[in-house]
């Protein structure tokens, strides 16, 4: 499309890099909050829908180019290939919806505060974009750093409040200190030979102990951005901080840049793979999958519990990711092929459905001042437009078909169940117990939508408040049915996905499922034989319809008419209360009793002779006790002793420069 006009995809992507930079500077400009909002953000999405078309043309080809930026010596180097136009894609198709909804949502945000954000918004999916294009340590690493500076002023818009303090710092913290460990991977392929560019790290002969080392280096650098255990405290306590299309940005795109970077230097920098890479990458993608989905079973704070959601989803597409690093070492190619293709479907599919509940946790905000699920209830009749559109983010997230989430999941299952007998016989007993917990994990997954959707929507208001509340407007209902309209095509037209996917597993492990995947045609997905396992998401859905059409149908023709309303039963009790209905905690309370070792539950139980009974229970992440305060001790610790040498006189701080300036002197000589 783009080569009939003379135009190649990766000038339309830059074109759109330059597009958003200049939206944001334009928001500084403007004097007028719904000007800002009713223009600025409509043109960052159809500058998405622009980078979201062109990565689409530009899949099957690979372009390069070297911008007049940089040092003088140091120039940026840019390269666009199936891997980077995939995750050009995502962002792209994820941002359209969650720009649209920011035209409503930031609408009566005070001016002195939507300039700022306006800038930080754009400048946040720009660095993102230049991060997928990088084609040297240079590039990627302003862009990483660009991204994360960005988005930490996102996080910290309420800046006014101690708790979006600390989240932000806690994030930024940790960025940084995964960005490090990025920059010394990059130093060890760089290998002091002064090319620091992506194409002369290809070709760099590394042994065995020094590419493993670049492995992990950049598991735990990339694992700090992307939450994987144990980096993922940062997580949990930025979302809830953040704006809600900002946590949508975060959580739906920026978590995937981690995933890239991981897939790039594994299959495409490094020249090797070895099969106990991907076990580690493999146990700790499960570790995290559970511990997200268990901790966000016992959330009350309906942010909070998205966040851990994200944190298990995560965990999900590195598992996939160890799975293609053991299948590929095995030359498994065609499971390998399809575990990739599993994780890069889920991680296209996770920006979708974790962006449509993050904006739509936003619009509840937005309408009832409150993120506590213990203050809602019922609000599927105050709010029934975003009730159905919500409906669809969560029951893509719980795995169920014909969504989107279900056929993700459903290819790693896959790929878990068809693995043959591998080399390794301890692997060979590690898949078996591995698929287990994967089911475990999505059958919690569906546990906890229930939970999400059910306690907000369904049963009767427990706030009297909220009978008062009005439903989302229309901005931000265009931009969730943005959101609505790729769950459902990413869920009913798998084939079509997978055979754009193909590109990007045939540059990582040389593979691809066309041949199978479509062997059938296009109603019928079968990742590997047809006789082993096949899927028809779309026969499914018509199934689905035809079937409530006919019972209503048959409910109309028998009742002929006799319709009359009444109250729902009562179980023999007509004085019901909201009181009486389960709650957020209600809901937890078997994952908390079962889990309790693990999460340093603290309990407040009333005696029978309180006039005023009051339960409460709150839960610990173990791993911060472990990992982090001994850390946070010993910095205390160290501050109180360098805090000593401040006694506030002159002389002894010329005394310091006077011994600082003789220590120099004699190590020069």
């Amino acid at each position: 499309m783009f080569a009939s006009f003379g135009v190649l995809p990766m000038d339309v992507i830059l074109g759109v890099v330059v597009f958003w930079l200049v939206l944001g500077m334009a928001g500084l400009v403007l004097q007028n909050s719904r000007l800002i909002a009713r223009i600025i953000f409509p043109l960052g999405a159809l500058g998405s829908l622009a980078l979201a078309g062109a990565a689409l043309a530009g899949l099957d080809e690979t372009s390069t180019a070297i911008l007049p930026l940089g040092l003088p010596d140091l120039p940026f180097h840019l390269r666009m290939d199936a891997l980077s136009a995939f995750f050009l894609l995502l962002l792209g198709s994820a941002s359209i919806g969650i720009s649209v909804f920011s035209a409503g949502y930031f609408r009566d945000m005070p001016k002195a505060s939507l300039g700022p954000l306006c800038l930080e918004y754009h400048l946040f999916l720009a660095s993102m974009a230049l991060v997928f294009l990088a084609d040297d340590a240079y590039l990627f690493m302003v862009a990483w750093e660009s991204m994360a500076l960005s988005s930490y002023f996102l996080v910290t818009t309420d800046h006014d409040q101690p708790e979006v303090r600390r989240a932000g710092f806690l994030y930024l913290l940790i960025a940084h200190v995964g960005a490090i460990s990025i920059l010394m991977c990059f130093g060890v392929m760089q290998g002091g030979h002064g090319d620091y560019t992506f194409g002369a790290m290809r070709h760099a002969h590394l042994t065995t102990s020094w590419a493993s080392a670049v492995f992990f280096l950049a598991l735990f650098g990339f694992g700090a951005k992307a939450g994987i255990l144990p980096l993922h405290a940062w997580l949990p306590e930025a979302h809830p901080a953040a704006p809600s299309p900002v946590s949508a940005m975060m959580s739906g795109i920026m978590l995937k840049t981690a995933i890239y970077g991981i897939l790039r230097i594994t299959f495409d920098l490094l020249g090797m793979q070895l099969w106990w890479w991907g076990v580690a990458a493999l146990a700790l993608g499960l570790l995290t999958a559970l511990f997200g989905v268990i901790f966000a079973a016992v959330q009350v704070d309906m942010k909070r519990l998205l966040a851990y959601s994200s944190i298990e989803n995560i965990g999900f597409i590195l598992t996939g990711v160890g799975l293609t690093i053991i299948f590929h070492d095995s030359h498994k190619d065609a499971l390998a092929a399809l575990a990739l293709t599993a994780s890069l479907y889920h991680a296209l599919n996770h920006a979708f459905m974790k962006g449509l509940l993050f904006l739509g946790t936003g619009s509840i905000l937005h309408a009832t001042g409150e993120r506590h699920l213990g203050k809602f209830g019922g609000l599927i009749r105050q709010m029934p437009k975003l009730a159905l559109l919500m409906l669809v983010g969560a029951l893509a997230l719980a795995g169920l078909p014909p969504l989107n989430g279900f056929v993700s999941e459903w290819l790693l299952l896959q790929a878990f169940l068809l693995s043959p007998g591998l080399p390794q016989p301890y692997i060979n007993m590690l898949v078996p117990i591995a698929a287990a917990a994967l089911v475990l994990a999505a059958a919690l997954a569906g546990y906890v939508m229930v939970k999400f959707y059910g306690v907000i929507f369904l049963g009767q208001p427990r706030d009297s408040s909220l009978a008062k509340v009005h439903d989302a407007g229309l901005w931000e209902r265009a931009g969730m049915l943005c959101m609505v309209i790729g769950c459902i095509a990413l869920g009913v037209f798998p084939t079509f996905v997978i055979l754009h996917l193909d590109h990007v597993t045939e540059m990582l492990v040389h593979h691809s499922l066309s041949v199978s995947a479509a062997k059938t045609g296009w109603l019928l997905l079968t990742p590997i034989q047809a006789e082993r396992a096949s899927y028809g998401p779309l026969v499914l859905l018509l199934i689905i319809a035809g079937g409530g059409l006919l019972i209503a149908l048959a409910v109309k023709k028998l009742v002929h008419g006799r319709l009359r309303r009444g109250p729902a039963w009562d179980c023999g009790f007509p004085a019901q209360t909201a009181r009486m209905q389960d709650t957020a905690e209600g809901f937890g309370q078997p994952i908390r009793q079962i889990f309790e070792w693990y999460m340093g539950v603290v309990r407040q139980v009333p005696t029978p002779f309180d006039k005023h009974p009051h339960f409460h229970s709150e839960t610990h992440d173990l791993l911060w006790n472990i990992f982090y305060a001994p850390v946070k001790r010993l910095n205390d610790a160290i501050g109180k002793q360098l805090g000593k040498l401040q006694h506030g006189r002159i002389h002894i701080y010329l005394l310091y420069s006077f011994l600082t300036l003789l220590a120099l002197l004699a190590f020069v000589r």
